[in-house]
């Protein structure tokens, strides 16, 4: 199980108003600290396993942050329509596009998505997987 995810950023103000354009959307929790921005869901009654936490950080090491090649952090959305929404928030919250949403031929029927870079260059992906709304063939 993952536990977390960081991601490096140099510029933690420009961090914040990306993510923070897309996460709360999507239920999770914004605490800072002298250390970052920690982005959480919140832990649902009886819930024993408490969902992965994703993180934004400097860097320990104090040289600039760099986005990995091949380094992809995936969230998901309640919908399609809110797959789009999100792409274009962070599109406005100072990411960029790196593939509008849609369907991809590599993937289910589906499997509905939208990719981003945050502004460190970090690649995010939004993406939606419901059955119940129309697919790639219909």
């Amino acid at each position: 199980m993952i536990a977390y995810v960081t991601v490096g950023a140099d510029d933690i103000m420009r961090a914040k108003r990306f993510y923070s354009a897309l996460l709360p959307a999507l239920g999770y929790g914004l605490e800072e600290g002298p250390e970052g921005l920690s982005y959480a869901l919140p832990a649902q009654p009886g819930q024993s396993l408490i969902p992965p936490e994703f993180y934004v950080k400097p860097t320990f090491d104090g040289r600039p942050a760099s986005a990995g090649n091949g380094s992809m952090v995936a969230f998901e959305a309640r919908s399609q329509k809110q797959v789009r929404d999100l792409h274009a928030a962070g599109l406005s919250a100072g990411g960029s596009d790196e593939g509008q949403p849609g369907f991809r031929a590599s993937y289910g029927a589906h499997f509905y998505v939208g990719y981003l870079r945050d502004p460190q260059g970090n690649k995010i992906a939004i993406f939606s997987n419901d059955p119940n709304e129309p697919g790639r063939d219909g």
